[in-house]
Formats: structure tokens, C-alpha cells, sequence
């Protein structure tokens, strides 16, 4: 056999083995992209008030106020944080249960904060 040929005969399975290494390197990668939602709050709302996500996918928030300081409390997926105005605070979690989950504003910003709500809906 030729030396050349046989040295890419031995280079071969390096060569096959460093693209299913690529492969599978690239399809986890794709499994952990990210969800990210921007939401921001003011008086007396969010925008979205309504956030669909999947279930299984890892979510990002990132809430800026406008105006205040608002909180972020949706109890059924354990979420909760303030939201300070000028900052961006960032939510990282996975759903992990599909429904319909509500949220609210949990510090009081004025009279109708009480309508200070919207819902994470959680798709299979």
C-alpha cells in the first residue's frame, strides 16, 4: 500500500469521530438555547401581561420598569423579584408543569396596582 494512502486510512476514523463530536456538540447546544422575553412594567400594567412559553425550555426575563419600583411575583413556578426603575433584572427558569400561571405586582405602586396582574401560560 502508499504510504499516503495509508496514512489517510489511519486519519480516517479521527476525521469521522471529530465530526459526530461536532454533531452532537451542536444538537445539545441548540437544546439549551434560551427563551428570551422582555417585559416591562409601569403603572398599573405589564407589557406583555400575557408571556407563552414551552414547557421544558429554559426562559430568560428581563424586566425594566418604567417608571417605579414594581415586583414580579407569580408564586406557582416560585418567581419573585423586585424591579427596580433604570435596571434591568433578569429571571432564569425552566417551566417544568404545562397550565396557566398568574403573576402580579407585589409592591404596592399606587391606587390600581391591584390590576397590576398578567399570566405565564405554559405550553406542552
Amino acid at each position: 500500500m502508499r504510504p499516503k494512502k495509508a496514512a489517510l486510512l489511519k486519519l480516517a476514523p479521527l476525521a469521522v469521530l471529530l465530526l459526530l463530536a461536532a454533531f452532537i456538540c451542536s444538537s445539545s447546544m441548540a437544546q439549551e438555547a434560551k427563551q428570551v422575553i422582555k417585559v416591562s412594567a409601569k403603572k398599573f400594567e405589564y407589557s406583555p401581561s400575557q408571556i407563552t412559553v414551552k414547557k421544558g425550555v429554559p426562559v430568560v426575563l428581563e424586566l425594566t420598569s418604567l417608571d417605579r419600583l414594581h415586583g414580579f411575583n407569580c408564586p406557582a413556578l416560585g418567581i419573585r423579584s423586585d424591579i427596580n426603575p433604570g435596571e434591568t433584572t433578569t429571571i432564569e427558569f425552566t417551566p417544568q408543569t404545562a397550565g396557566t400561571f398568574p403573576f402580579h405586582c407585589d409592591n404596592f405602586c399606587g391606587s390600581g396596582h391591584e390590576s397590576m396582574q398578567g399570566t405565564i401560560i405554559v405550553t406542552e
